[in-house]
């Protein structure tokens, strides 16, 4: 290895480092501006602003009331996107969500005669930031409309692609799937969610909190952090953080050690699961290590970062059998215990 070389290399490190303490800046002001609205919810807020930059999907379950659509509008505002809502019911259609062709007046030309033409009228999905609220009330047939667009960041109709613009976002809301009026997700839909993300209830301190900056008028203004165009450049820096053969390696293990029939595998995994994560989840948990790594101004990824987004990634892509149902095993503890177990390997 020559002078030049050694030289460049320091360079390149030097940059990263000062990429890596900017982009710590900049995720800390976001997430301190969105907390101004979401009080007490430091972990949810944290999951969300992890997976978008990241480029993904969140899914957030909870009770109603817990400021889960509160949340999605305030990120909005913090990072200037264009954003639209879907209240998802039961008579809820796949047209409502990526528009239609409808028939229009041509108009007159030099002054001819009219007629009729076919024209797309583009639906809510056409946005950056798309609130998906309560998506599990609606049908099977209308949740998979969204099932392109999450992945591709296209909507196809009638045989024309469409483009959405960049950045984009889905970021769902669902009821407990105990709760009457309720439709389980689709396996492949649940897939394309990078994180599902469990919003629990407050505790004292953050209730008291929530009332006095909502009924006692004692609430923060929030304003704009970044934009679109700035979320797609600081996406780019998680490319160069360094990610060693050992965490990658630990990240496979972790979702071959979902699947009942891996080397990896506890006995509860054995007894309880039906089928385990897919690789998305081996890129997810990558992706965001690499997120949490820069967010503490490092340019390399650990194993706890990998850890620390486990449950997040794993736990909607785990599907029990019937004697895991029957046992209502939670996969969220299932996916801690299989950390333990591979930390101890």
């Amino acid at each position: 290895m020559n002078e030049q070389t050694v030289e460049n290399g320091a360079v390149q490190g030097a940059d990263l480092e000062q990429q890596a303490a900017l982009f710590r800046r900049e995720f800390t002001a976001i997430r301190n501006e969105v907390e101004k609205v979401i009080i007490g919810q430091a972990r949810v807020v944290g999951s969300v602003l992890t997976a978008m930059f990241c480029g993904g999907n969140v899914l957030l379950e909870g009770v109603p009331g817990l400021g889960k659509t509160e949340l999605v509008k305030a990120l909005s505002r913090v990072l200037e996107l264009d954003f639209s809502r879907i209240q998802f019911t039961p008579d809820l259609m796949p047209a409502d969500i990526i528009g239609t062709n409808v028939m229009a007046n041509k108009e007159n030309e030099g002054g001819s005669g009219g007629g009729y033409r076919i024209e797309f009228r583009k639906g809510p999905i056409f946005t950056q930031l798309l609130l998906a609220d309560e998506i599990n009330r609606a049908t099977p047939k209308t949740q998979s409309a969204l099932l392109e667009t999450m992945q591709e960041k296209t909507v196809t109709v009638s045989g024309r692609t469409y483009q959405l613009e960049l950045p984009f976002f889905v970021l769902a809301t669902q009821n407990p799937l105990e709760q009457e009026g309720t439709y389980p997700l689709p396996e492949a839909q649940l897939d394309r969610f990078m994180f599902k993300v469990n919003v629990p209830f407050l505790e004292r301190e953050g209730l008291n909190e929530v009332v006095n900056r909502t009924i006692l008028k004692r609430s923060q203004p929030i304003g704009k952090v970044i934009d679109g165009k700035r979320i797609m450049e600081l996406g780019k820096i998680l490319e160069q953080v360094v990610v060693t053969d050992s965490v990658r390696d630990f990240a496979c293990r972790l979702v071959l050690a979902t699947h009942p029939h891996s080397e990896f595998a506890s006995d509860e995994v054995k007894n309880f699961v039906n089928w385990g994560a897919s690789p998305r989840a081996a890129q997810a948990l990558i992706k965001a290590a690499r997120v949490k790594a820069l967010a503490e101004g490092r340019v390399h990824v650990a194993h706890e970062d990998v850890q620390a987004w486990a449950v997040e990634v794993l736990q909607h892509r785990v599907l029990l059998n019937y004697d895991g149902q029957a046992e209502r095993i939670d996969v969220a503890q299932l996916v801690e215990q299989i950390v333990g177990n591979l930390i101890k390997m």
